[in-house]
């Protein structure tokens, strides 16, 4: 019985441990980053993430709930295209993302407003570099962290890193048909 409530004692004090390292450790401004190799020209690639519309068919959120309500709004491939979604999936959850920035075949920037399964919001940014006859697509977000939220940040980066992966390839076996 005591080695079980010792070993439960080193449990806590692990879980205890971590958790304020991480609200130490980690600040409150998070960013992920994602980049791939596409084998096409950036103005092939451009067309695919220059509006939601376009975004959306390899988005890797969208397959979260099919009967998901999405809307558009703005003029799509400009300045203030915006979709929001609503499921009642908490994985999908609801929000907006509007386009903010557009450099032709170079930038598009957006800004996401969260409304549930939690509020917030980010920013997120795909970039285009050519790299010979090929695309270099860098994909990030960016946006600060309660304290509470810092102590996932592993799990966040696992999750970002498996959406980013899916959503690149996605784009990838889009543009390279």
């Amino acid at each position: 019985m005591k080695t079980i409530l010792k070993i439960i004692g080193v449990i806590v004090l692990l879980i205890i441990g971590y958790t304020v390292i991480a609200m130490l450790a980690f600040g409150k401004n998070y960013h992920y980053e994602k980049s791939m190799v596409i084998n096409a020209p950036k103005d092939k690639v451009w067309q695919q993430i220059s509006s939601m519309k376009a975004f959306n068919q390899w988005n890797p959120w969208m397959k979260l709930d099919k009967t998901m309500k999405v809307t558009y709004t703005g003029t799509s491939g400009e300045v203030g295209d915006k979709y929001c979604w609503d499921s009642k999936n908490d994985d999908a959850g609801a929000g907006c993302q509007e386009i903010k920035e557009l450099v032709l075949n170079e930038k598009q920037k957006t800004e996401m407003i969260f409304v549930k399964p939690f509020e917030g919001q980010a920013t997120s940014e795909i970039v285009l570099s050519s790299e010979g006859n090929a695309t270099k697509v860098v994909w990030t977000m960016d946006t600060e962290q309660d304290p509470m939220m810092k102590i996932m940040r592993p799990m966040m980066d696992y999750q970002m890193g498996k959406s980013y992966e899916e959503g690149l390839n996605n784009l990838k076996a889009l543009v390279e048909k």
